[in-house]
This record gives C-alpha cells, sequence and structure tokens, in this order.
C-alpha cells in the first residue's frame, strides 16, 4: 500500500514538532487565596473600591448626624449641665465598656476605616494603573466631555482634596495638634475654637463641597460595580447618590457657617 507524500510529511512534522504539552508553561502548584486572586483582577479591584466605599459612606454619614447634635446646646446630664455632643463623645468613647476598656471599641472602628481608606486607595491606584497599560496611548474623543459630568472627571483631585483635608480634621479636632487650646473630650469647645478661624472654616466648606463631589459619583458608581445597575434603576440611582451628597454637604457645611454666625458659641457652664 503506498502512503501519500503529504501523509508521510505531516507524519514528520508531528514527530520533529513533539508532544504539545511540552511547549506548555508550567504553572506554580501553589495558588494564590481566592480574596488575593479575586483582587488581582480589574472586577476585584472595583468591589473593594465599592466595599470600601459603602464603609466609608456610612461612617460620613454617621459622623454628620452625631455632630448634628452641637445644635442641642447644654442639657442637664446626672444633675449638671453639659453641651449634648460632649456627653455623645463620651458615649462613643464608653463602648462595650466593661467587655472593652474604654476607648477600645472606638479605636476598632477607627482601625476598621483606616484599613477601608488604605484598600480603597491601593485599589484606586491599582486601576488607574491597569487602564494606563491597558491603553497606553491616551484617548481622548471630541464626545469625552459631554459623556463624563464634571463629578467623574474631577473624581481623583476630589480625592486628595478629602484625604488632604481628613489628615487637617484628626490634627485638629481629635489629637488637637492644631487646635488653640485643645481640652479632651470637649467637643463642642474644640469644634468653637477651631472653626471660629476664618480661614480653618474656609477649608471645611471648600473640602466638604468637595466631599460631596466625591460621594455623588462615588455612591452612583458603586451601584455598576457591584452589578447593581439594571438601567430601570438609573433614576433611583441619581436620586441616591444626590440624596446622600446633598445632606452631607448641607450638614457638615453648617458646622463653620454657624459657628461664625455665633449660633455656636461655647460658654463655660457652672
Amino acid at each position: 500500500m503506498r502512503v501519500p507524500a503529504t501523509s508521510v510529511r505531516d507524519m514528520s512534522q508531528t514527530l520533529q514538532r513533539g508532544p504539545v504539552s511540552g511547549t506548555a508553561v508550567k504553572k506554580s502548584s501553589r495558588r494564590k487565596p481566592f480574596l488575593l486572586d479575586l483582587y488581582s483582577t480589574a472586577v476585584g479591584k472595583k468591589y473593594v473600591m465599592a466595599i470600601t466605599g459603602i464603609i466609608g459612606v456610612g461612617f460620613i454619614i454617621g459622623h454628620m448626624v452625631g455632630n448634628l447634635k452641637v445644635y442641642l446646646g447644654a442639657i442637664e446630664h446626672n444633675g449638671e449641665q453639659h453641651y449634648d455632643i460632649d456627653i455623645y463623645g463620651e458615649f462613643l468613647r464608653e463602648l462595650l465598656v466593661p467587655i472593652l476598656p474604654h476607648g477600645y471599641a472606638l479605636w476598632g472602628l477607627r482601625l476598621v476605616l483606616i484599613g477601608a481608606i488604605i484598600l480603597h486607595l491601593h485599589a484606586a491606584w491599582s486601576l488607574t494603573i491597569l487602564n494606563r497599560n491597558a491603553r497606553p496611548v491616551k484617548y481622548q474623543g471630541a464626545r469625552d466631555y459631554q459623556v463624563a459630568n464634571f463629578a467623574s472627571r474631577t473624581m481623583r483631585w476630589s480625592g486628595v482634596l478629602v484625604l488632604f483635608f481628613l489628615a487637617w480634621h484628626l490634627a485638629d479636632l481629635t489629637w488637637g495638634w492644631l487646635n488653640p487650646g485643645f481640652e479632651y473630650g470637649a467637643i463642642y469647645r474644640n469644634l468653637d475654637a477651631s472653626l471660629s478661624r476664618v480661614p480653618v472654616a474656609a477649608l471645611y466648606i471648600v473640602a466638604n463641597i468637595a466631599l460631596g463631589i466625591h460621594l455623588f459619583h462615588g455612591v452612583w458608581s458603586l451601584f455598576q460595580s457591584m452589578g447593581w445597575n439594571n438601567p430601570r434603576f438609573n433614576r433611583w440611582r441619581r436620586a441616591i447618590a444626590t440624596g446622600i451628597a446633598a445632606a452631607v454637604v448641607v450638614g457638615n457645611v453648617s458646622f463653620p457657617i454657624m459657628t461664625l454666625a455665633g449660633v455656636i458659641n461655647f460658654q463655660p457652664l457652672s
């Protein structure tokens, strides 16, 4: 039986080529933990940004609502006059006492927030690098600025300003490094001493407007990152994002304005 010449050549090439598995790259036997493997992808980083964003939004709203107690002024507590916001501050420091020592639960919440901020920043930076590597040549069509709104275009800069403001806020009202005559636990007094300074009040107003812009786009985007972006709910997404951003800005900006107006005015209580 005569074998066709083409078949002989094919067989010869197959023998010379060797087994297909010989050309495959040998994979490491060690596998990453599932969460680290997921985080190495763009989808995983977006999940992290969304989840840490939710933690941040929850903290911001809770912090703003708690600070509204400054408008309740002084009340009677345990037979003595105290500013209501000072009592609230002591309540936070006494969380889970005596299960935990004084202030431990509050610092636990702070550490969760710090961890969320670090992960949020790293995920944002990593996504930026991934996007640049995917498109090394910047593309910008004529419709880019028509499609993207102001909040999305300034997301990076509003985030930087908010981060700077957070550092100032901690040094001013938590640690007291930048607060004249700082008194531990005297929240009302420290707030008045800080925001009575016009440059500081202006910083708080500008920073909280930037926070509102960042929140608007962040809340809108997290729905998409988590897969909750059905077009039928876009109107609700925009309403939720607008409502949260507006409430936070109005609430937080009211503090420096009302301090300068004399509504928030510390007086020693007898």
